[in-house]
């Protein structure tokens, strides 16, 4: 079942379950999804892949988090554990993502595979890495761990 076939399910479900909460964050990703469905679309109908599906549900991720980091930063609290219920929702979709440590032996890897030296290698790195991790790790910790072994 694809990523988006089961968001649809658990909308259901949670309908029937009058699962307030999650109802709420589950028809967010929907419209977010058929908004890339509609994006996507050249000629008649398209449907997501799950690749693209999980870029969609990062997005969110990303979202949240920031949300809740601006929001526990004005001392908001009962807004940032609202936020971190959706998040939780949204992260039940999303694969496993690779820790840090996982990430640096990937990037050390490519680092020596490219002959990269130093930081004026860094987009080249970053590009490469970036297709290779897609939607397996975010970008800012993909970013951090190469600026640290380039430097």
């Amino acid at each position: 079942m694809s990523i988006k076939d089961q968001i649809m399910a658990d909308l259901k479900q949670a309908m029937k379950n009058k699962e307030k909460d999650k109802l709420r964050v589950l028809r967010s990703l929907k419209s977010k999804l058929l908004e890339r469905e509609i994006s996507e679309r050249k000629e008649g109908e398209a449907s997501l892949s799950d690749e693209q599906a999980i870029e969609v549900l990062m997005k969110a991720a990303k979202q949240r988090n920031e949300s809740i980091e601006q929001f526990e930063k004005g001392d908001r609290n009962d807004l940032a554990d609202s936020e971190k219920a959706e998040l939780e929702v949204i992260e039940s979709y999303l694969p496993e993502m690779l820790s840090e440590d996982e990430v640096r032996d990937i990037a050390r890897e490519k680092i020596e595979e490219l002959g990269a030296e130093d930081m004026s290698d860094m987009g080249q790195v970053m590009g490469v890495l970036m297709q290779e991790l897609k939607g397996k790790a975010e970008g800012s910790i993909v970013s951090k761990v190469v600026k640290d072994e380039l430097s």
